[in-house]
């Protein structure tokens, strides 16, 4: 009756997401910094002539925008609960092992040296740049985890990674030309904002390919939480496992800094916030309330930042650190008093 229970709620709970998705999204697209009558929004979605400019603001600038928050938001959720799967604990993310800023780094060079060539730079080639990135400084994390002890130690050690790369991202941009840095500048502030169909349509392909891997690994993943000895006696092959989320995780997080840059704390907040709303941590039902979960908090924050100071926009980072940051110190709080495993 117990584990009825449970089910019962994790699916009122996917459904509660799932419906909080379409009515942000549809908010993100009929809200802005330009308002419009509902009745001609629904009209030029639906392809009637409602004049020109109404009809280029939603297909090209807010719908595409939208659908970015959607897809990014969930990957970058997404990747942080792989994170903390794999580190055995909820402070690990993205954003606080560096692996962001890594990626932010590589993208930065990338853009610098190619358009400073004047060579077109491509959603492939900013992903791919991104990925190099983020694995380099997963490799930094991986071989600090193996000298240093305690993921408070870990956490320091990536944050100070960070820097380093942020300290280099910067001293490329001191080097760029001046529309160069306009860009990077956006970019590096983490934005939806800029985002084209063709970005869409990659970045869909890319996570919905991520996400279908990492959902078939809902298994194994359940047996790797309750240890790695009880895991390989279940006949799980925890070294592929830990290979699969770090290659996982990296693509999730690459293609979030490709196309909308570094974006602070949902990769921590969120899968902490699902555990505690299904009231369980199986991997079956935290893989897809993760995304979702991510997807709300971010169509969330980027419509706060598009309407709170209109026609000013905050940078998306900002929004989410004013609600993910408490929720971190939370964790935190709760860890140090034992109640969080």
């Amino acid at each position: 009756m117990a584990e009825r229970r449970k089910t019962v709620r994790c699916v009122l709970a996917l459904i509660g997401l799932g419906v909080l998705v379409l009515l942000l999204f549809c908010l993100n697209v009929c809200i802005g910094s330009v308002n419009h009558p509902l009745p001609d929004i629904v009209k030029a979605l639906m392809g009637q002539n409602t004049g020109g400019t109404l009809s280029q603001i939603l297909w090209e600038l807010r719908l595409p925008r939208s659908c970015a928050g959607l897809i990014l938001g969930g990957a970058l959720a997404l990747s942080g609960y792989l994170l903390q799967t794999f580190f055995h604990n909820p402070i690990a993310g993205p954003f606080v092992l560096c692996i962001s800023s890594g990626a932010k780094m590589v993208v930065a060079l990338s853009m610098v040296f190619l358009l400073g060539s004047a060579i077109p730079v491509s959603s492939g080639m900013m992903i791919l740049s991104a990925f190099v990135g983020a694995m380099l400084s997963m490799g930094f994390v991986l071989l600090l985890s193996r000298r240093v002890r305690g993921m408070s130690m870990l956490v320091v050690g990536g944050v100070m990674i960070g820097y380093i790369c942020s300290a280099i991202t910067e001293l490329v941009v001191t080097f760029a030309d001046d529309a160069d840095i306009v860009n990077l500048h956006n970019w590096s502030q983490g934005s939806f904002s800029g985002m084209t169909w063709e970005n869409v349509w990659v970045m869909a392909a890319v996570v919905a390919g991520t996400f279908l891997a990492v959902f078939l690994l809902s298994k194994p993943l359940s047996a790797y939480q309750l240890g790695e000895s009880y895991a390989q006696n279940l006949g799980v092959n925890v070294r592929l496992l830990r290979i699969l989320l770090v290659l996982l995780s990296s693509v999730l997080s690459a293609c979030v800094v490709a196309f909308a840059g570094p974006i602070s704390f949902v990769g921590i907040a969120v899968p902490h916030l699902m555990k505690k709303l299904l009231g369980t941590a199986k991997p079956i039902w935290m893989i897809p309330s993760c995304f979702l979960g991510g997807s709300v908090f971010c169509l969330f924050c980027d419509l706060l930042a598009r309407v709170v100071l209109a026609p000013t926009e905050l940078s998306i980072s900002t929004v989410t650190a004013i609600f993910g940051a408490p929720v971190v110190l939370w964790i935190m709080v709760q860890r140090r008093k034992g109640n969080v495993s």
